[in-house]
């Protein structure tokens, strides 16, 4: 089984979209939409603020394979209404690590939005979608050394399959 966690593989989680007040989206300060997780492979970390390392073997394996951007991305998803670190140092820290992670792209989560679809609020939940939007890898929490293993394989199938839209 590839599912650990809550987000059921195989599911197309219900649309969610970070813009606007309160700080939220990108650092950039764009909109962000779960609409975007397609046409390439997706991974998408979703962390609470102090939990940001809890899966960094994952996140450096990944690296670690220099994925081609053009078939896939990597989101970290922060979730801000998790933590009792004031919003604004959070804001610094995001930045801060965007810059230290080009490839990846940083969403801030000001109230807990993506909780909706499952994932663990307090935790640092690790997701990898399909080309067409399909949750493919799932897991809530610290990943195992043989998920880890399991997660590069996911993602190299996943490179190498063509996209097909979701039903």
């Amino acid at each position: 089984a590839l599912c650990y966690g809550a987000l059921p593989v195989g599911s197309v989680p219900k649309e969610v979209n970070l813009a606007g007040e309160k700080n939220s989206g990108r650092v950039d300060r764009t909109p962000w939409s779960s609409k975007e997780l397609v046409g390439k492979v997706h991974v998408l970390f979703y962390s609470e603020p102090s939990k940001k390392n809890l899966n960094s073997v994952a996140r450096d394996a990944i690296k670690a394979e220099n994925f081609p951007a053009e078939n896939f991305q990597s989101w970290a998803v922060v979730n801000m209404a998790s933590s009792a670190i004031p919003n604004f140092m959070i804001s610094h820290a995001i930045k801060d690590s965007q810059e230290e992670n080009p490839r990846t792209i940083y969403v801030k989560d000001p109230d807990r939005s993506l909780v909706a679809w499952g994932l663990a609020d307090k935790n640092n939940d690790l997701t990898v979608f399909d080309k067409s939007g399909k949750v493919v890898f799932s897991v809530d929490g610290l990943l195992s050394d043989e998920q880890v293993k399991q997660l590069i394989q996911v993602i190299k199938i996943n490179l190498n399959t063509p996209a097909v839209a979701a039903k």
